[in-house]
């Protein structure tokens, strides 16, 4: 009877206890390091966990907002003027009635020239619906240093250097590459950090791409 017990309550995945279990010692010395007030849950691994869930959020959230479409609570109206590496002078004017994409980058930055070939395929995709991609270089090299960076990588969309000045006036980063998505009236909609930005925003450029030109007023 004892041994069809032991197979019944092993078939249940309840393991019958060990040596150890049966002599006490592993939970004893257990006991010796932590204190009997500390819960069982906070361990270190949990403690990690929960750190990096922490650093994550505030960076992901928006990712988030993007994707179902939730607006950014701050109604930001950038005003800032521009000249491209190829001589264009841009302004939010210029652009009024065209949903642009405006990503914040370097050439030291690993993570910008990584997304870079899907932020020229966003252009190349969306440019006959309306989408200007805007590249902000914040380089503080030669201005030469950038123009052979884009044309390595075969970069046509418009992209200029930048001081703090302009960035500022779309609210500043944390990071790079940061993008930031303005809709047809120049408001900023949305704003995310990381590379996979042209990944997280491509559905909220489709719903901007789609509202109507708002009247001036």
């Amino acid at each position: 009877m004892m041994a069809g017990a032991s197979r019944s309550s092993a078939a249940c995945g309840v393991a019958e206890p060990g040596p150890a279990s049966r002599g006490g010692s592993v939970s004893s010395q257990t006991s010796r390091w932590v204190p009997s007030w500390v819960p069982r849950w906070l361990t270190l691994s949990n403690l990690f966990t929960a750190a990096v869930l922490l650093w994550a959020a505030p960076r992901c959230w928006p990712h988030v907002e993007a994707l179902i479409g939730a607006r950014l609570k701050e109604a930001r109206v950038p005003v800032y003027t521009v000249t491209t590496r190829d001589g264009r002078t841009i302004t939010p004017d210029s652009l009024r009635g065209r949903v642009v994409f405006v990503n914040v980058w370097a050439t030291w930055c690993p993570p910008c020239r990584a997304e870079m070939p899907a932020l020229q395929q966003l252009a190349d995709t969306y440019a006959a619906e309306g989408l200007v991609m805007l590249g902000l270089s914040v380089d503080r090299g030669p201005a030469n240093t950038v123009d052979a960076f884009l044309a390595e990588r075969h970069i046509t969309y418009p992209v200029a250097i930048v001081g703090a000045d302009v960035i500022g006036a779309f609210g500043g980063v944390r990071g790079y590459p940061t993008s930031f998505l303005v809709d047809k009236a120049g408001v900023v909609r949305h704003a995310v950090m990381g590379p996979v930005g042209p990944l997280t925003l491509r559905p909220a450029l489709r719903r901007l791409l789609a509202e109507s030109v708002p009247a001036t007023r």
